[in-house]
């Protein structure tokens, strides 16, 4: 399905800025539980949809950000390609736009890299209701600032987004999960290690005393690495990394609120309070990503998370707004001058990221 609504949409962002009213940006509603509650006539981006250009020799998708990710996912999986970044959908009903803006990625982001990594270009409506136009269909050195990244992880306070550019690639020629019993001190000394090899790793987990490795490349590469590493092949991989991914594990089946923590991979304990020491842990991205259920204060978790020079999130849910990690006063400024640039009327989800932004 192809549908063109930029004409609306542009004209709904000019009557919101001559009048000052605010938008609350929605595709699919997908990740609504992802930053804080916004306030505002809605600005469905949904109906602008449809595949643009893709060639699959050129490595490049370009489509309108209503399209919905599946959508994209299954042109480029009948081409024998993907989403390098393995974003996760959380829902049928989830967009490219949606996708790019909230800048989510799955397992593979730490061994392939983030959405904003293969975001090519993009045009958007700003919050003048002017549309612009940024960066293309090629991966180049940028001389000065590439706005089109800039975009992704501002979750539509910045602009909202009308066409996005992709860099794709080939789909593994195979992929195998091999799995260890240890410790956390163990699994961390894994994956450092074999972080320094040319192991081709494509997604790792840990939790339960068990650590999780899947491997993704050419079959020979693939078969050298697994007698590298040994371990227990594990079976149904495919599911336990996609049920990770879209959150639908057990793990994320629960009433305590959930914390999404970056970090440095080889920090092993959070340092946090006793009271809150032993709560549920899963690791991700070689040790890069945590998800800890746990009802530790916001303030307790995310100044730990300072101390350790990561940042701590808390993921929203139907009685508790989400929230990130404040800002440090040289990053508030530069946020609100490019609010004040992009938006400002302050319109495009107001307080979406960080309140007054």
């Amino acid at each position: 399905m192809n549908s063109d609504t930029s004409q609306q949409l542009q004209q709904q962002v000019q009557s919101a800025y001559k009048e000052k009213t605010a938008l609350c940006i929605a595709g699919g509603n997908s990740k609504a539980f992802y930053g804080r509650h916004v306030t505002g006539e809605p600005l469905n981006v949904s109906d602008h949809r449809g595949v643009l250009n893709y060639e699959p020799t050129e490595l490049v998708i370009t489509a309108r950000a209503g399209t919905p990710l599946r959508e994209i996912e299954k042109v480029l999986s009948d081409n024998g390609q993907m989403l390098p970044f393995e974003p996760p959908a959380f829902s049928n009903d989830a967009t490219l736009g949606g996708t790019i803006a909230c800048n989510l990625s799955g397992p593979r982001r730490a061994y392939a890299g983030a959405a904003r990594d293969f975001l090519l270009g993009c045009k958007i409506i700003n919050g003048k209701g002017e549309l612009l136009a940024f960066g293309g269909e090629v991966m180049k050195n940028v001389a000065g600032y590439d706005v089109s990244r800039l975009m992704a992880g501002a979750m539509g306070t910045l602009g909202v987004l009308l066409e996005v550019s992709l860099k794709v690639l080939p789909i593994a020629e195979m992929e195998a999960t091999q799995q260890f019993e240890c410790n956390a001190s163990e699994a961390l000394d894994k994956l450092h290690q074999w972080s320094k090899t040319p192991l081709p790793l494509s997604a790792s987990s840990f939790h339960d005393s068990v650590l999780r490795v899947r491997l993704s490349g050419a079959t020979k590469a693939v078969e050298a690495a697994i007698s590298t590493i040994g371990g227990d092949s594990m079976d149904s991989a495919s599911r336990y990394w996609h049920e990770l991914k879209e959150q639908q594990q057990d793990f994320f089946k629960h009433d305590k609120p959930l914390w999404r923590i970056s970090l440095a991979s080889d920090i092993e304990s959070l340092g946090l309070p006793a009271d809150y020491a032993n709560d549920d842990c899963l690791y991700e991205w070689g040790g890069a990503l945590r998800w800890l259920k746990s009802h530790v204060p916001a303030d307790t978790m995310q100044s730990t998370a300072a101390k350790l020079d990561g940042h701590a999130s808390l993921l929203g849910t139907p009685r508790q707004e989400g929230q990130f990690q404040p800002l440090t006063p040289g990053l508030l400024r530069i946020h609100k001058n490019l609010k004040q640039a992009f938006d400002p009327e302050n319109i495009l989800n107001p307080g979406r990221l960080y309140p007054g932004l």
